[in-house]
C-alpha cells in the first residue's frame, strides 16, 4: 500500500474517533449499554460498603440471637449486591457484544463497498492482499475493542475512579501520599505507551504484507506449480510471517513490561496505604470494618489498573487498525460521478462513439503516452476492429470508453454525451464487454451467465449460452447449469471460460459491444462457431473488436491500425493489404502473404 502523505508514524487512541459515523446510528443502544455498565460498576463498589456494615454491625451485637439475625440480614444484602452485579454485567455484555458485531459488520461492508467503487488507478498502487487484510484482521481488532475491551475499560475506569474516590474520602491523609506515588508511575507509562503504538502499527503492516503475498500466489497457483516454485513461495511467505512474528514479539515484550511496571508500582503504592491503615486500626483511629472496606477498595482499584493496562494495549492496536481502515475509506477515485448527470439519449441500432484529440497516460507511467492526440469516430451499428502491435493503445481505448480512467486531454463521448457528464451506471449499462482474460465467479454456470442481466429468466440465460456455443458443454457438466464452476472457474478450460463470458455479454444485449480478444482461447472449431455467434450478436449494435488474430476481423466494416497510441491506417482488409503498410506486414505474418519491406520488425 502506498504511504499516505502526512500520515502519523503511529496511531493514537484518537484514531478511534473515525468510528463515530458507524456508532452514531446506534446511540440508543450505546446509552443503554452505558447505563448497564455504570450499574454493574456501582454494584461492585457497593460490595465493600456492605462488607464494612457486616463487620462493624453484624459482628458486634452482644446478644447471640440478635447477632445471628443481623448477620443473616447483612448476608442477604451481600447476595442482593451480587445478584445485581450478575444481572447488570450480563446485560452489559450482551449490549456491547451486539454493538461490536453490528458496528464491525457495518464497517466491513462500508470499506468493501467503497473499495470496489475505486477506479483501476487505485489498484495500480494497492495490493489486493493488503485490502483483504484490512477487511479481516483490522476489522477483527476493532470488533475486539468495541465489543469487549472498550466496555471492560470503561467499566474499570468507573470502578477504579469510584474506589479511588472512596479511598480518598475515607483515608485522605494516607491516599494523598499514595496519589503522589501514582503520578510518578504514570510518567514512564506514557513513554512505553508511545512505543507500543508504533510497534502495533508496524505489526499490523507486517501481517498485511503476508496476506498480500498469500493472495497473489494463491490466485496464480497454476503458474507457481508449473514453474516448480512452491518451495520458494513457501519460503517467501515464511520469511514474511517471521518478520510479522518478530515485530509482534517486540510489541508484546514492551507491552508486557508496561503491564508489569504498572501493576507492580500501583500495587506497591497501595500496599503502603494499607500499611498505614493497619497502623490506624492498631491505634484505634479507624474500625476493623473500615479497614476491611479499605482492603476491598484497594483490590478493586488495583484490579481496575491491571485491566486498564491490558485494555490500553488493545485500544492502541485497534486505533492502528481503525486508522488503516479510515485510509481506505478516505481514498477517492479520480473517476467520479457528475453532480448533475446528463441522460443518455435513447438509441436503436447501436451507440455512437467518439474520441476526439485524446491524450492519455496511465498513472503508473506518467511519462509514456498510451494515446496521443487520438481521434476515432464510430457510427451507430458499425463494427470497427482495432489492430496493431502490443502496446499500441488498443485496450486503452476500451478502458476509456468504460470510463475506468479519464483522459488528461481531449473528449470521449457516447451518443453525443461526454462521458464525464454521464452517470457511470447509465454509461456502463449501455456497454457489454468480453475481456481477453475471462472472469468466472465461484458460483453456478447459470448465475455466471446471468451476471450480465441479473433479472433474466432461465430460458433467456440458456438462449444466450446457445448463441455463445456454451450450451453443449454446460449441459454435459455433472449438474448442468447448476454446476458449481469453482473459484475463478478452475473446473473449466480456457475456451469454456471465454464462452461463458461471451454468453454473459450476449445476455446483457447492450447497444455497444466491446470484444477484447474474445476468441483468443478457443480452438479452431470452437472459434468458427463462436465467431458466427458473435457476428449474429453484432447485428443492430455498435461493436469495437480488438484482435491480434486478423482472421477474426476480416469482415469488419472498418479496420483501424494503431501504433504508438496513434492511428496509422484505416480501411477494409483488402484496401490495407494493398497499401503495403503496417497492416500488410501484420497480415503477411499471419496469412503467408508476400511481406512488404519494413525498417523495423513488428512485434505482436
Amino acid at each position: 500500500m502506498k504511504e499516505v502523505p502526512g500520515r502519523p508514524a503511529a496511531a493514537s487512541p484518537r484514531s478511534l474517533s473515525g468510528l463515530k459515523p458507524f456508532i452514531r446510528p446506534y446511540r440508543g443502544r450505546v446509552a443503554l449499554a452505558g447505563v448497564f455498565l455504570v450499574m454493574a460498576a456501582l454494584s461492585t463498589l457497593a460490595f465493600p460498603v456492605a462488607l464494612k456494615t457486616l463487620i462493624d454491625q453484624g459482628l458486634v451485637a452482644a446478644d447471640p440471637g440478635a447477632r445471628v439475625m443481623q448477620l443473616r440480614e447483612h448476608f442477604v444484602a451481600l447476595f442482593g449486591v451480587a445478584a445485581a452485579l450478575g444481572v447488570f454485567s450480563a446485560a452489559r455484555f450482551y449490549m456491547v457484544s451486539w454493538l461490536g458485531e453490528r458496528i464491525t459488520a457495518d464497517l466491513r461492508s462500508a470499506v468493501y463497498a467503497h473499495v470496489i467503487e475505486q477506479s483501476p488507478e487505485f489498484f495500480e498502487s494497492t495490493k489486493t492482499g493488503e485490502v483483504l487484510s484490512r477487511l479481516t484482521t483490522d476489522t477483527t481488532l476493532v470488533q475486539t475493542v468495541v465489543g469487549s475491551s472498550l466496555s471492560m475499560g470503561l467499566r474499570n475506569v468507573v470502578m477504579g475512579a469510584g474506589a479511588l474516590i472512596a479511598l480518598v474520602v475515607t483515608n485522605p491523609a494516607v491516599m494523598a501520599q499514595v496519589l503522589g506515588i501514582l503520578v510518578l508511575v504514570v510518567l514512564p507509562s506514557l513513554y512505553f505507551g508511545r512505543r507500543v503504538r508504533k510497534l502495533s502499527r508496524a505489526s499490523q503492516d507486517r501481517v498485511a504484507d503476508s496476506s498480500a503475498i498469500a493472495a497473489e500466489v494463491l490466485a496464480e497457483i497454476p503458474v507457481v506449480q508449473s514453474y516448480g516454485q512452491e518451495p520458494r513461495e513457501a519460503q517467501r511467505f515464511s520469511t514474511s510471517t517471521e518478520d510479522a512474528f518478530r515485530t509482534a514479539l517486540r510489541r508484546t515484550r514492551v507491552r508486557a513490561f508496561l503491564v508489569a511496571f504498572m501493576i507492580t508500582a500501583t500495587f506497591g503504592a497501595l500496599l503502603w496505604g494499607l500499611y498505614q491503615g493497619t497502623q490506624a486500626v492498631l491505634a484505634g483511629r479507624i474500625s476493623a470494618g473500615h479497614l476491611g472496606e479499605t482492603v476491598v477498595f484497594v483490590i478493586i482499584f488495583v484490579g481496575a489498573v491491571a485491566v486498564l493496562s491490558e485494555v490500553y494495549g488493545d485500544v492502541l492496536r485497534a486505533a492502528g487498525a481503525t486508522e488503516r481502515l479510515m485510509e481506505l475509506l478516505a481514498a477517492r477515485s479520480p473517476v467520479t460521478e457528475p453532480a448533475r448527470p446528463r441522460p443518455l439519449p435513447a438509441v436503436t441500432g447501436g451507440s455512437a462513439v467518439a474520441l476526439r484529440n485524446v491524450t492519455f497516460h496511465y498513472p503508473s507511467r506518467p511519462t509514456q503516452a498510451s494515446l496521443a492526440e487520438f481521434t476515432l469516430t464510430v457510427r451507430p451499428g458499425e463494427t470497427v476492429a482495432l489492430v496493431g502491435p502490443s502496446g499500441a493503445g488498443k485496450t486503452t481505448v476500451l478502458q476509456l470508453l468504460l470510463r475506468f480512467y479519464d483522459a488528461q486531454a481531449g473528449s470521449v463521448e457516447l451518443d453525443g454525451v461526454p462521458l464525464r457528464e454521464a452517470s457511470l451506471a447509465a454509461l456502463r449499462q449501455r456497454i457489454g464487454i468480453v475481456p481477453q482474460d475471462s472472469t468466472v465467479f465461484s458460483t453456478s454456470a447459470l448465475e455466471n451467465i446471468r451476471y450480465g442481466r441479473p433479472e433474466a429468466s432461465d430460458d433467456e440465460v440458456i438462449r444466450a449460452a446457445r448463441a455463445a456455443y456454451a450450451h453443449e458443454f454446460i449441459s454435459a457438466l455433472p449438474e448442468g447449469y447448476a454446476t458449481y464452476l469453482g473459484e475463478r472457474g478452475v473446473r473449466l478450460s480456457g475456451g469454456q471460460r471465454q464462452r461463458i463470458s461471451i454468453a454473459r455479454a450476449i445476455l446483457k444485449n447492450p447497444p455497444l459491444l466491446l470484444l477484447d480478444e474474445a476468441t483468443s482461447a478457443l480452438d479452431a472449431e470452437s472459434e468458427r462457431v463462436v465467431q458466427a455467434a458473435l457476428e449474429a450478436a453484432m447485428q443492430n449494435r455498435t461493436t469495437i473488436v480488438i484482435a491480434h488474430r486478423l482472421a477474426t476481423v476480416l469482415r469488419a466494416d472498418r479496420i483501424v491500425v494503431m501504433d504508438g497510441g496513434r492511428i496509422v491506417e484505416s480501411g477494409r482488409h483488402d484496401e490495407l493489404v494493398a497499401r503495403g503498410g503496417l497492416y500488410a506486414r501484420l497480415a503477411a505474418m499471419q496469412f503467408d502473404l508476400e511481406t512488404p519491406p519494413a525498417h523495423q520488425p513488428v512485434t505482436l
